[in-house]
């Protein structure tokens, strides 16, 4: 009798790994979705920052909320004396508890006066206005053009470490 309930128990057991798979699966949605965006940011009514994309997804109602950009961005910034700088990139990631974007393939920034630096992956400390990059970069200015691994520099590019 106790055979039996033991063969029984054991073939009616399915082992189904895919399923058992889809249950450590954690399945993001976003809170929000917006297509084609274009948002201006002001402060005491000039613009700091214009932000375009192609699609945004908002996760905002997790734990460690972001907001993801994954057909890119074209984002143009502003200083105080109207002076543009000029990011682009195939994909992006902003993480909002730490203020960090992380900017992803073909990355290229263009300032006003002719500096450009482009790279494959390059973060943002939107808190401090830096950017910085473990990767290979190239850097291009109206004196010449330079390539390196490693670079961190202001908005403006006035402050450069490679």
């Amino acid at each position: 009798m106790v055979t039996i309930f033991i063969v029984t128990m054991f073939f009616s057991c399915e082992s189904d790994i895919k399923k058992v798979q889809q249950l450590n699966e954690t399945n993001f949605l976003p809170t929000g979705e917006a297509d084609t965006i274009n948002l201006k940011y002001t402060d005491s009514g000039q613009i700091k920052s214009i932000l375009k994309s192609p699609k945004m997804l908002d996760y905002s109602s997790i734990l460690n909320p972001f907001t993801e950009f994954p057909k890119g961005i074209h984002v143009t910034l502003f200083d105080n004396k109207g002076n543009t700088t000029t990011i682009v990139s195939d994909y992006a990631i902003s993480y909002k508890k730490t203020s960090i974007i992380d900017l992803q393939g073909n990355v290229t920034i263009s300032s006003q006066n002719g500096k450009k630096l482009e790279t494959s992956q390059l973060y943002f400390d939107q808190k401090n206005e830096w950017f910085f990059t473990e990767n290979s970069f190239k850097f291009t200015d109206p004196k010449g053009t330079s390539n390196g691994q490693g670079i961190d520099f202001s908005k403006d590019f006035k402050v450069i470490n490679s």
